[in-house]
């Protein structure tokens, strides 16, 4: 018995310790560059889309919007409250609609993460998050263009923590609650990726999510609601999946679903779009990951 679980500890440090070398450059990058974003640049991109309030760009705004939601380096529970900031200043909703929903999905750091997927998963969550965002804001732009969508009551603009007047300390604060952040979410990811390639088949995860079934991306969509807790800590398990068969299609519809739908940040979310909105936002983020997923299967196949 002794014996048993001491060859099982060394098989599960092995998947470990292999992806672990693979992945951990991708992290320690993607904080890095995080964290500068953060420090340099982040009030810059937030003026910037502060100032498009100020200039008749009609739709087009909305592609804008989206590009620099992406550009910034908050997750969902900075984003609202950020958010709330833009409308007070006189930015449309559809408008805050694509800055949010692509910053919810997407940041700079979490590209740097996607990078270690590989060339096409990047590609495909890069430009998926811009035309989620992008829809998002043209669909609000077409159903409430004449009543507000988001009830910002009680949001205020969050209280910086970068406020060191030495510039380099301010980053290296930001980057040591970067790691504390995100660094548990990455090293449990591994783990549960290493118990994966351990105990569950390859074959059971082609069957279940490979190929170009309809059936294998509503799963990986359904999935990423209650699996996803942080975008460092999902990229080892999606790497360990994508290398035991699963399509591209089922990865990009988890990344989509698992990012918007983060359980911890939800109740931000509902305050701010009500009951009824919420369901909406729901069914939109579930039927856009649904069918990115298809379209990328059948472009990749």
């Amino acid at each position: 018995m002794r014996e048993t679980v001491r060859r099982e500890v060394i098989y599960l440090w092995y998947y470990f310790d292999v992806q672990l070398r693979q992945i951990f450059r991708y992290w320690v990058w993607g904080m890095v560059l995080g964290s500068a974003v953060s420090v340099f640049l982040k009030d810059r991109i937030h003026n910037t889309f502060r100032s498009l309030g100020e200039k008749r760009l009609g739709a087009f705004g909305i592609v804008i919007a989206s590009a620099l939601g992406i550009a910034s380096p908050l997750c969902m529970y900075g984003t609202i409250p950020i958010a709330a900031s833009f409308s007070k200043s006189g930015i449309q909703d559809d408008w805050l609609a694509a800055f949010m929903m692509s910053s919810i999905l997407l940041n700079p750091q979490l590209i740097i993460y996607s990078a270690a997927l590989g060339r096409e998963a990047l590609l495909v969550r890069g430009v998926s998050c811009f035309v989620c965002g992008v829809v998002a804001g043209l669909l609000i732009r077409m159903f409430y263009r004449r009543k507000s969508f988001f009830d910002f009551h009680g949001f205020e603009e969050p209280v910086s923590h970068d406020t060191d007047p030495d510039i380099l300390l301010r980053f290296f604060k930001n980057l040591g609650r970067n790691i504390k952040a995100t660094g548990p979410y990455f090293l449990i990811g591994i783990f549960l990726s290493a118990v994966f390639q351990r105990y569950v088949p390859q074959d059971a995860m082609t069957s279940l999510f490979g190929g170009n079934e309809a059936w294998g991306v509503l799963m990986a969509a359904t999935i990423g609601v209650p699996l996803y807790a942080c975008g460092g800590g999902t990229i080892p398990l999606l790497q360990a999946w994508l290398s035991d068969g699963m399509s591209l299609g089922s990865a990009a519809a988890f990344m989509i679903t698992g990012s918007a739908t983060k359980i911890t940040n939800l109740g931000a979310v509902k305050i701010v779009l009500g009951v009824k909105r919420f369901l909406l936002y729901f069914v939109y983020v579930m039927s856009f990951a649904f069918l990115t997923g298809l379209v990328t299967n059948i472009m990749i196949l």
